[in-house]
């Protein structure tokens, strides 16, 4: 959604139900989104509330955004993923005291900081340094949306959002469609950039128009150059322009000819999202192009550690020679002349080097998560990736498929579901989640619980780290009864030992936050 003229006009102070609204954030051809607070002391203390009018539009029209409004309250209820933008409530206001007001529907949705289109207009041109993680957090909630046989229909970077903790939402769920066998009907346009070329062919019938889930690849191929680039793959001053483009492309009539700066992976990425036709493009899925991504991501990240090992090398060879150089100083004059002159070779540090060693076994695809977790209270010293790190061996052997319905625990953290609930973001905790969870959802989660645990071991004694770990595995009345780790339970004993081999295994020579 971009910034215009307010569709609908909110007084600042107004309340609806729980939430009294804050400034507008933004406004569309048929909502407006403002901030908005809680009046009562519960959780979450903010939101976005959408505005979504009927009082000042036509039958036509009504019925349109009728339509679009039952599409998004219908996959809200329904879509449950950490990549997807949460709904905190859906009201409709009773005021016939304001007839503009009067009969608006209210969505209360998850506060973020901002879009990828905002990010990009602040970039001047340039990519987003973020890009990578977005693509991958934007693949992973497209595949679970195709899994529940649902297309988005509208995925651009002013539809995908940025939370506080650093990751991405998809949102904007008007023009979301089930789909009926191989495809769903859509309302005739959309956004230009963004259509594949076989939905201009696509003929109006009396449900609008057929859309496939490889259009949402499409979307996502223009998306993914736009956010690693700064600039989308079609040449043209005007949308029409670069629509014509893409349609010469999808006839064999024109090249993709996509800009510079892409690694090869990202350039075969983004080339198979643009398959130029749907036939072609239908040979993948989101849920293939969400490994890719994290493939890529995870080798991009393994090979600035290569790097930085063999930058090492190089320095250690150097310091060593140095001696022999010293002690055959006298005979320097005796040497050839005219090489350029080098100094060492320096060291690139990973930035991970600094939380945990990134040449033991923990799977680079994890390293962001883990330091986003282990860095969320910096005041708790015994909080660190080190130790959340340590912690997923010991559960599952950093196993994102982890099953195991006797004891009712799943995932890479092992997480029981009637537990995880109240370690998920603000807005995501009104009922029970279900397996499986994913890192993305587990690995946060054992941030916040660790942070929200530390202050109340605090008075325990023994090793703060050992205490988190078994309260982990127990309950914190477990461990505060016992005064530590209980040794009278041989199979906790057994996994605080496991934590400490691999708190040993993992220790970096020098633990300090990375530059």
């Amino acid at each position: 959604m971009e910034r215009h003229a307010c569709t609908v006009r909110v007084p600042t102070g107004y309340v609806v139900g729980r939430w009294r609204v804050g400034h507008s954030l933004a406004s569309g051809s048929w909502s407006s989104v403002y901030t908005a607070e809680r009046v009562d002391a519960a959780e979450p203390r903010e939101a976005a509330l959408k505005f979504i009018p009927t009082g000042t539009l036509t039958a036509r029209q009504l019925s349109h955004l009728a339509d679009m409004t039952n599409r998004e309250i219908a996959l809200l209820r329904q879509a449950d993923h950490p990549g997807l933008i949460r709904v905190l409530d859906i009201l409709v206001i009773d005021d016939p005291a304001d007839p503009a007001l009067d009969g608006v529907t209210v969505l209360a949705l998850e506060l973020a900081t901002g879009s990828t289109a905002t990010a990009l207009e602040r970039a001047g041109g340039a990519g987003l340094t973020q890009a990578p993680r977005i693509i991958a957090d934007i693949c992973g909630a497209v595949a679970y949306l195709h899994r529940k046989g649902w297309v988005h229909g509208d995925l651009k970077p002013s539809n995908i959002l940025l939370m506080p903790d650093g990751s991405a939402r998809l949102a904007d769920f008007g023009l979301a469609a089930q789909i009926d066998g191989t495809h769903a009907y859509l309302p005739p346009g959309g956004t230009s950039d963004y259509m594949p070329p076989e939905r201009w062919a696509e003929p109006v019938q009396s449900r609008g128009t057929v859309v496939r889930q490889t259009a949402d690849l499409w979307a996502l191929g223009v998306t993914a150059c736009q956010l690693l680039t700064g600039r989308l793959p079609f040449p043209g001053v005007t949308a029409r322009a670069r629509a014509s483009a893409a349609a010469a492309y999808a006839t064999g009539k024109g090249a993709l000819d996509l800009p510079g700066g892409l690694t090869e992976p990202w350039r075969r990425f983004i080339t198979d999202c643009l398959a130029p036709d749907h036939a072609t493009r239908k040979r993948y899925d989101a849920a293939s192009m969400h490994r890719r991504a994290l493939e890529t991501n995870a080798a991009a990240r393994a090979s600035t550690r290569r790097f930085g090992k063999v930058a090492s090398r190089g320095a250690v060879l150097t310091a060593s020679l140095l001696g022999v150089v010293t002690a055959t100083a006298t005979l320097a004059w005796a040497l050839p002349t005219g090489e350029p002159e080098t100094g060492p070779v320096r060291p690139v540090p990973s930035r991970y080097d600094g939380y945990f060693r990134t040449d033991a076994d923990i799977p680079p695809a994890y390293y962001d998560l883990i330091v986003a977790a282990g860095t969320m209270c910096p005041a708790d010293r015994a909080v660190t990736p080190l130790l959340v790190a340590a912690m997923l061996k010991a559960e599952s052997d950093f196993d994102p498929d982890l099953s195991d319905p006797a004891g009712d625990e799943y995932g890479i953290a092992r997480w029981t579901p009637r537990v995880l609930k109240y370690y998920l973001p603000a807005g995501q905790r009104d009922r029970v989640p279900q397996p499986p969870f994913p890192p993305e959802m587990s690995i946060p989660a054992v941030g916040r619980y660790l942070c929200w645990m530390a202050p109340r071991l605090e008075e325990v004694p023994g090793d703060p780290a050992e205490n988190l770990a078994a309260a982990y595995r127990t309950s914190a009345d477990v461990v505060r009864k016992a005064g530590g780790v209980p040794r009278s339970r041989p199979e906790l004993v057994r996994y605080i030992d496991r934590l400490h081999t691999y708190l040993s295994r993992y220790r970096p020579v020098t633990i300090g936050t990375p530059a």
